[in-house]
């Protein structure tokens, strides 16, 4: 039997690569999952949302093994499975997914019924998505293989755009998914919230559809100078002032036709309280700007209960929206988990013709798995880099 190595989360704050379990075709019930596959992982990428788990900010418990960013080529695949075979490369998708239930057959992947006895939806690797062992390792089971993967289809061919391609698990389609819900079209004025890896795929991916304009706020000069390198503008949002007016100093106009939160539930407030929690401030401030009529696109991480709120509606996940500014502007807010399957194969054909350079715009940076809990203190630290596992040295020279 091979050995398998994995990123654990062992509390607040840390993270260990140990042993773990060699994975088999059996599913979190422990009954036999014959349409499963076992992937050798070629890249698996560190997630803001991990991030959040690790920050203790999650009621994610210890010895979780983390990771739902995985690419990898297919090692054994069960009895049931027909079209997926070894050796072939592929994406999954971070929803893991059934394909046979309602929610599924209307391309909503990510709250699928039937694989998690909690809740609407399953990711792996992550606290109250179904128990689904993650992918930050050497080696992973993934389920009901013939719906949930993407193979890639030449395989030569995309080991030389894997860094591109890894984006496909998650970040690529979650910027797209964005973007798409707020409503971005050719000639758009777009805001971004955040100019992490999310909010820099969803500038990305604002630009591949077409996008006149894209601002992108962040409080992290490193991360917006990188925004800024590949056409963004961008707003400082240390800076006093109303983010309309430093809209007003771009466009002319103090508002724009779509708005992406990136950011999420760990938000914090511009200006003079930029140093200060405030989890519904980038909600709030994406309807001052957004024009009357325009939407509102919401990929950032929000929770259920969060532990390390500062106060106790924020621990419930209750925040204070202004919605009422919302209802009167007739914004349409999309939010939740991006269902990947509805965007990964266009995204992958953009990638493959060079309609897009999604590793460059998240700077994605390679490291060996045994880097992992010093990218993690990186990335917390707020880094401009999107890391990229390769738990077997394969992508040491790309």
């Amino acid at each position: 039997m091979a050995n398998n190595r994995g990123v654990i989360y062992m509390g607040a704050g840390t993270v260990e690569v140990q042993s773990i379990d060699f994975p088999k075709l059996v599913m979190p019930n422990g009954k036999k999952c014959e349409h499963g596959v076992i992937v050798k992982i070629i890249c698996t990428n560190i997630c803001g949302s991990d991030q959040h788990m690790v920050r203790g900010r999650t009621t994610a418990p210890t010895g979780m093994v983390l990771g739902h960013e995985i690419t990898g080529e297919v090692i054994e695949a069960g009895r049931d499975v027909e079209f997926i075979h070894v050796g072939d490369l592929v994406s999954v998708p971070f929803n893991v997914a059934c394909g046979r239930c309602r929610t599924c057959k209307e391309q909503q992947t990510g709250i699928c019924l039937n694989v998690n006895p909690g809740r609407a939806g399953g990711a792996y690797g992550y606290v109250d998505m179904g128990d689904w062992i993650g992918g930050q390792a050497e080696y992973v089971m993934v389920p009901y293989a013939d719906f949930n993967l993407l193979k890639f289809p030449n395989k030569e061919r995309a080991m030389e755009k894997i860094l591109d391609l890894t984006c496909l698990t998650d970040i690529l389609p979650t910027g797209y998914h964005g973007a798409v819900t707020a409503g971005v079209r050719p000639g758009s004025t777009v805001y971004i919230a955040g100019a992490g890896p999310v909010g820099l795929a969803a500038a990305a991916s604002a630009q591949l559809l077409g996008a006149a304009v894209v601002i992108v706020g962040d409080m992290n000069e490193e991360r917006l100078a990188h925004a800024r390198s590949f056409g963004c503008e961008t707003i400082d949002l240390n800076e006093n002032g109303s983010l309309a007016d430093k809209v007003a100093q771009i466009l002319g106009v103090p508002e724009v036709d779509s708005a992406v939160d990136c950011v999420g539930f760990e938000a914090k407030g511009h200006g003079e309280n930029s140093d200060t929690e405030a989890p519904a401030s980038v909600l709030n401030a994406a309807m001052e700007i957004t024009r009357a009529g325009g939407s509102i696109g919401i990929p950032g991480l929000y929770v259920t209960a969060d532990p390390g709120a500062k106060d106790d509606a924020a621990k419930k996940g209750a925040l204070s929206i202004r919605f009422g500014l919302g209802w009167a502007k007739s914004h349409s807010f999309h939010t939740g988990q991006t269902p990947v399957m509805k965007y990964n194969r266009q995204l992958m054909m953009a990638i493959l013709y060079d309609k897009i350079q999604i590793a460059k715009a998240v700077n994605v940076a390679v490291i060996t798995l045994d880097d992992a809990p010093k990218a993690y203190a990186d990335f917390d630290s707020g880094v401009s880099k999107k890391f990229v596992i390769d738990p077997h040295g394969i992508l040491k020279t790309k």
